[in-house]
């Protein structure tokens, strides 16, 4: 190799080429430095100028060498003592290198040795280091002023790559501490001397409008994060290479936030425009309480997610925003509970939770404000105002009125701060003054089951429309029932000394059994709601009218679960089933036994006794006629066209009846003989009493236009054969009693069945609804009726009010002597007892029959005492008997 000085310019007559890459085939140019310079920004790069003095050498092709290649040794890190220059070398001139490539199989003969000189060679190093300080000295420049520009709303005049590649320069360097606290010193004196006073400028304007001072730090917000975004970007290098591992600066984001809070909102304690950021909101959410149209829904969620970004929400935001709610929330319950009813009351408190609820969700409210806030609002509108939520008489009136909707705000309000169970009292306290109104009200005593029904109907339903089947409230109601039902005092309104609810339960289920559903209201029948939970329950189901009628028996068997005198509902069912099995009154035979085994499911078998005999007994009628027949045929005796049947009832089952004279016909009286004789014949020692008010037949009757068959009674039957033995055809209401031998009451009403109910067989003179002593009765031979069988029903008498009295007397003597056969069967068994223990055990086995006071089992002792059935020895009884 050959080394030759040459001078910064070439000599040779071609132009001056540049040496990039695209110049030519075989012209390179090469980058040769000892210590590279950190890399500069592609911008930077991409801008540099080529070096003046990089010149390519004269060709020498022509000449047969190799061509001359040119390599720039300037780079700004080049040291004086570089590979290519000798030691002590202090020449800027040219360094020109032949090389010649000694390669086997490379040699061209055509060329020859290659040349490589070397342009502005610096091996100064004091003019390297001066060059390194001004590049870093303008880095420092362009940072601070591309920071003003974005601190000024304006775009850099330096291209951020360069930025960012001048940040990376300074931290290679070991800068990184400085540039950061410079770049924290720079955004704290910016916010401090530029940002908040501006904000005091743009509120300025606002007077002391909070909602503005809010609008206005949100704005100025925005502003700074976006500001914040292209700081980040331009010192990115520092933030992950420096400040992500400094334990005096944070990174630039945090530093920022740090930064903004500290000077507008703060911190630990709120400044001035802090504290009216946090009023701004408080009172965003006051505009919305109140239906204010100035309020700005977007501005609250935003101002929420600024707080929360600023890490003050919990701090700042929430204890204010409480405090004034809570103000709130007793400024509403005073007003609204001293300008409205329970019921608007209830739906207003129920709205405000509802929105106050939805705000909490709609504009990002923590989770804690929410719970916070609810809780507040719990204490404050339903705990501290429980008295006028649970007041008996406003809950009465909305139960009145069956509120479903308000009492069922009013249960969620009240469990919303687990006091419902608080509203069982209100509760029983309606029931059982509404349920005592009912069964002591005289004048609709006959409607006192069905108001019963519909009464529990309508509580049922609330229980399970409002209450949400809440158990709590249905032993509410089964022991407000009992309480009512069973109230002595009810029954000194009657004056029965027994329960009247029982007696009118009997003849309710009596109603239902003879006429079926056609005799309830329809507010009592069961709708889809009911028979899809009767369903379910097992109690019937939901296919014909026979399964309605089963599931309103139920109803009844429900009441009747209530009482505890049973024994007066025995009395009195036992007494209406007798007139159903005898007059054939029975709306279904199928309903009749169904409800014997309801009866038997409820009280037991001793209870269903009787009624049960009952049932036997017409069973056993039915084989006793069939045998009488056969009997009549034995004894030639069967020719008589008459066709009698006769039911033989046991005198200790069936209710006493009493005995009615009646004249019968002759062909009646001989029957009755026949079947006395048979009867005699095969059961001696027994005796025969004929009911004959209890008595019906048919009959047929010829008309001037038409033949009919007569359904009628003993009584009708005796009066209407009397017209076939009368000549004038017209017979007087005197004679028609002399006659029958019936009693006035009983003839009275048979006649006017007949003469002027709907199906008039006789004609009365005068004419007219009453039936009265100087009354004459003839056929009224034109009648006509569109069927051929016709049933005329006998006009039954009310039950007079001693015959309801004598049946409730018979009933509590009933009671007495069943009392004192239990004293008597429980000392039999035990010998000695004290008194507390013997009046506990009577009244555990007389609960089933009917209640009995203590009062009332002390006497019966005494009697027993008197009997000479048990002795007192001090405050205890021994058994003598």
């Amino acid at each position: 190799m050959h080394s030759t000085t040459g001078s910064s310019s070439s000599s040779s007559s071609q132009p001056a080429q540049s040496a990039s890459p695209s110049s030519g085939h075989n012209k390179r140019r090469h980058r040769l430095d000892s210590n590279p310079q950190p890399p500069f920004p592609s911008d930077l790069k991409r801008h540099r100028p080529e070096p003046s003095g990089t010149t390519m050498a004269p060709s020498t092709k022509a000449q047969g060498k190799r061509p001359v290649e040119t390599i720039d040794l300037t780079g700004s890190n080049t040291k004086s003592k570089g590979p290519l220059a000798p030691a002590g070398y202090k020449s800027n001139g040219s360094l020109t290198l032949t090389m010649q490539n000694k390669r086997p199989g490379a040699f061209q003969p055509h060329a020859g040795a290659k040349k490589l000189v070397i342009k502005n060679l610096r091996t100064s190093a004091p003019a390297q280091s001066a060059s390194v300080g001004q590049y870093y000295e303008q880095t420092w420049k362009s940072l601070g002023e591309a920071l003003s520009d974005v601190f000024a709303g304006r775009q850099p005049s330096q291209p951020y790559e360069r930025l960012y590649r001048g940040v990376e320069d300074l931290c290679r360097h070991g800068e990184g501490e400085r540039l950061g606290q410079w770049l924290h010193d720079k955004c704290q004196t910016y916010m401090e001397k530029e940002a908040l006073p501006q904000i005091h400028r743009d509120a300025a304007g606002h007077g002391e409008d909070n909602v503005a001072m809010l609008r206005v730090v949100l704005d100025h917000w925005k502003r700074w994060s976006k500001q914040l975004a292209l700081i980040r970007a331009m010192f990115s290098w520092l933030d992950r290479s420096y400040l992500i591992n400094s334990r005096t600066l944070p990174q630039i984001n945090d530093g920022g936030i740090a930064t903004f809070r500290k000077t507008v909102i703060g911190q630990r304690k709120e400044t001035e425009e802090g504290s009216k950021v946090l009023q701004g909101m408080c009172q965003l959410v006051d505009y919305d309480r109140r239906d204010d149209e100035r309020f700005d829904s977007a501005l609250l969620k935003e101002s929420v997610t600024m707080l929360n970004i600023f890490d003050v929400y919990t701090k700042l935001f929430e204890p204010l925003f409480l405090r004034l709610s809570d103000a709130y929330f007793e400024e509403f319950a005073q007003d609204r509970s001293n300008s409205s009813s329970l019921k608007n009351y209830i739906m207003a408190v129920e709205r405000l939770l509802k929105r106050e609820d939805f705000r909490c969700v709609q504009y990002n409210f923590d989770s804690t404000t929410k719970r916070q806030l609810m809780d507040s609002a719990h204490r404050i509108l339903i705990e501290s105002y429980a008295h006028k939520l649970l007041d008996s008489g406003s809950v009465a009136r909305l139960l009145d009125d069956n509120e479903v909707e308000s009492l069922k705000a009013l249960y969620q309000l009240l469990r919303l701060s687990g006091i419902q169970k608080q509203l069982r009292k209100p509760w029983e306290n309606y029931v059982k003054e509404t349920g005592k109104a009912i069964v002591t009200d005289k004048e609709k005593d006959d409607d006192m089951v069905v108001r019963l029904l519909e009464l529990r109907k309508k509580l049922n339903n609330i229980i399970r429309d409002a209450f949400e089947n809440d158990e709590e409230f249905t032993y509410g109601l089964r022991e407000a029932f009992g309480s009512f039902i069973n109230d002595k005092s009810n029954q000194s309104v009657w004056g029965t000394g027994t329960s009247k609810v029982g007696e009118m339960i009997a003849k309710h289920i009596d109603m239902l059994l003879r006429g079926g559903l056609k005799t309830l209201p329809k507010t009592l029948l069961s709708d889809s709601k009911d028979r899809a939970d009767d369903e379910k329950s097992g109690l019937a189901s939901t296919a014909d009218e026979d399964a309605e009628l089963d599931r309103q028996l139920d109803h009844g068997i429900e009441l009747f679960r209530f009482i505890q005198g049973k024994d007066v509902f025995e009395a009195f069912y036992k007494r209406d089933l007798a007139r159903r099995l005898l007059m054939g009154r029975s709306a279904s035979q199928d309903a009749e036994r169904n409800m014997l085994t309801k009866l038997k499911s409820e009280c037991g078998s001793s209870f269903t006794h009787n009624l049960e005999q009952m049932f036997k007994d017409q069973e056993l009628a039915k084989d006793e006629m069939a045998s009488y027949k056969t009997w009549k045929e034995g004894t030639g005796s069967g020719k008589n066209d008459l066709d009698m049947d006769v039911k033989i009832l046991s005198a200790a089952a069936w209710p006493p009846y009493p005995d009615t004279k009646l004249q019968l016909p002759v062909e009646v009286l001989n029957h009755i003989e026949n079947f006395e004789k048979y009867y005699k014949s095969k059961h001696t020692g027994r005796k025969l009493t004929w009911k004959h008010n209890m008595a019906h037949c048919m009959i047929k009757a010829k008309f001037d236009k038409c033949t009919k068959e007569l359904l009628v009674s003993a009584p009708q039957a005796v009066v209407l054969m009397l017209f076939n033995q009368s000549p004038s055809g017209i017979l007087s209401y005197e004679q028609i009693k002399q006659a029958t031998g019936i009693e006035p009451g009983t003839l009275e009403r048979t006649l006017q069945s007949l003469a002027c109910g709907k199906v008039r067989v006789l004609s009365k003179a005068p004419k007219g609804r009453d039936v009265n002593p100087g009354d004459t009765f003839t056929v009224n031979k034109a009648f006509v009726h569109p069927t051929y069988r016709i049933k005329i029903n006998q006009i039954q008498m009310k039950e007079t009010k001693e015959e309801n009295k004598e049946t409730h007397e018979r009933v509590a003597a009933d009671r007495q002597f069943e009392t004192q056969a239990a004293i008597v069967r429980i000392m039999k068994s035990r010998k000695t007892l004290s008194h507390a223990e013997l009046v506990a055990e009577v009244i555990q086995q007389t609960r089933v029959r009917g209640a009995v006071d203590p009062a009332e089992i002390k006497k019966n002792i005494e009697k027993l005492i008197e009997k000479d059935y048990l002795e007192r020895e001090g405050s205890a009884y021994t058994y003598l008997a």
